[in-house]
């Protein structure tokens, strides 16, 4: 996975460090840590500029986050527990995880998102229930 990263970056420059992070958040098929690691060492390697990677990483994370909150807020809580009901096995989710979740945004708001950001896993999957929850927060 690592050489077809590196080879990612290497083809698309800028634009693949984009793509990469933003779809780290929306379907997350690899870990962010794996993705700034090799976009920091491309940055050493390449003519990539370090702070241009930077910009579009973050760019690329909040534009993931975005997509996931408007996700959850079309969606509703309700339709949630439906597709959680039926498919949530397959994708290592059960009902009562999503309680967990909604309860504890709604317990904890704003600081649930804050903490929420800083947990890997979590940080790219807490926009979903907070649009759900539609909590007007930054995401």
């Amino acid at each position: 996975m690592e050489q077809w990263i590196t080879d990612f970056m290497t083809h698309y420059g800028y634009i693949g460090v984009f793509i990469l992070v933003f779809l780290e958040y929306v379907i997350h098929p690899f870990p962010s840590e794996i993705i700034l690691t090799f976009a920091g060492f491309m940055t050493s390697q390449s003519e990539l500029n370090i702070i241009i990677v930077c910009l579009l990483t973050i760019l690329g994370a909040v534009l993931g986050a975005l997509v996931l909150y408007s996700i959850g807020a079309l969606i509703g809580e309700e339709r949630l527990y439906k597709f959680i009901h039926k498919r949530g096995k397959y994708i290592g989710i059960k009902t009562q995880d999503l309680d967990k979740t909604i309860q504890w945004l709604d317990k904890y708001g704003h600081w649930a998102i804050f903490i929420g950001r800083f947990i890997p896993i979590v940080r790219t999957l807490i926009s979903l229930p907070a649009g759900i929850t539609k909590m007007n927060l930054p995401v």
